[in-house]
């Protein structure tokens, strides 16, 4: 996370129905955690998301990006490996290339938030990609991760 925390957009912005049925849709549930309390299963700690199973976790500060972000670690899982999960999802490459580039997919399905925005956060943020920023990746160096999403039904 960076020093400062840049402004982007949080779920208290953009409210937890359309997550909460955005994670539904795809096998997972959504659970608030209460203001200053920790968020159970997050890799990174502070305001980040965590997952446990098949279930996110987040408060009103945590970024749109890392709620995107850690669900779709899970859906890039094979079913049978996502009850297995607790904070840290992957340690593939190419499981965390897909990873990205579905966050960027499902931004298109929140209101308030589409993956023009996504990405410019991810890039706030300090995701870091070969081609510098979040788009250039999307739109040029991302075939592998679209390709993995394919073969898994997910793009």
């Amino acid at each position: 996370m960076p020093m400062t925390a840049p402004d982007v957009l949080r779920l208290a912005d953009i409210g937890y129905e359309a997550p909460t049925a955005l994670l539904a849709r795809h096998g997972l549930a959504l659970r608030r955690v209460p203001a200053g309390d920790p968020i159970p299963g997050s890799f990174w700690g502070d305001e980040e998301a965590g997952i446990i199973g098949t279930t996110v976790y987040a408060r009103d500060d945590t970024p749109v990006h890392s709620l995107l972000h850690e669900a779709c670690h899970l859906l890039v899982l094979p079913a049978e490996r996502r009850s297995q999960v607790h904070t840290d999802a992957t340690d593939s490459v190419e499981e965390e290339d897909a990873t990205c580039y579905l966050q960027i997919l499902l931004a298109d399905t929140l209101p308030g938030v589409g993956r023009a925005r996504l990405m410019t956060d991810m890039d706030a943020w300090g995701y870091s990609f070969r081609l510098g920023s979040t788009r250039a990746w999307f739109e040029h160096d991302a075939a592998e991760a679209l390709a993995f999403l394919k073969s898994r039904g997910l793009a």
